[in-house]
């Protein structure tokens, strides 16, 4: 099988292998209640059952999407040559507002505080420029230019 790996950071990664560790904790008292509440007797009408059922179900879907996650990802650690990687820290001029964008693999972004995944079209038109570069990218609403002020 040939499968296509999804970059991410270090820190990515880390937070992925910590959270996979958390829900595997949590499954043996998920499955504990399941077992108590299925020797409650009728389970058709058992709302105990139903609620530690999905409780489970939603445990062991975590599980899978994490393990998945964790076996397709591939860590990138950025090089310090000047040009926007994985890991960057990024400030950029848009007008006269600036903003500060991280970018990350896909699995970490978060664009509400920052991260911004390699895969979008932001983070892949900053992609490998230097500062005092500028970046014109497709937006809905027509095109917008960043110039880039820093990058660590």
């Amino acid at each position: 099988m040939n499968m296509k790996l999804t970059p991410i950071t270090q820190a990515g990664f880390d937070k992925l292998k910590k959270d996979l560790a958390n829900y595997i904790s949590l499954r043996p008292e998920a499955v504990f209640n399941l077992k108590t509440a299925r020797e409650m007797g009728d389970l058709s009408e058992n709302a105990a059952y139903h609620a530690a059922r999905q409780r489970l179900n939603q445990i062991d879907y975590h599980i899978r999407t994490l393990t998945y996650q964790i076996k397709t990802s591939r860590v990138y650690n950025s090089v310090s040559n000047g040009t926007v990687q994985i890991g960057s820290k990024v400030v950029v001029n848009v007008g006269i507002e600036k903003k500060e964008f991280h970018i990350v693999g896909g699995y970490e972004s978060d664009p509400s505080i920052g991260k911004i995944s390699v895969f979008s079209p932001i983070g892949k038109a900053l992609l490998g420029k230097k500062e005092g570069e500028k970046v014109t990218v497709g937006i809905p609403a027509g095109e917008i230019t960043y110039t880039i002020e820093s990058i660590t």
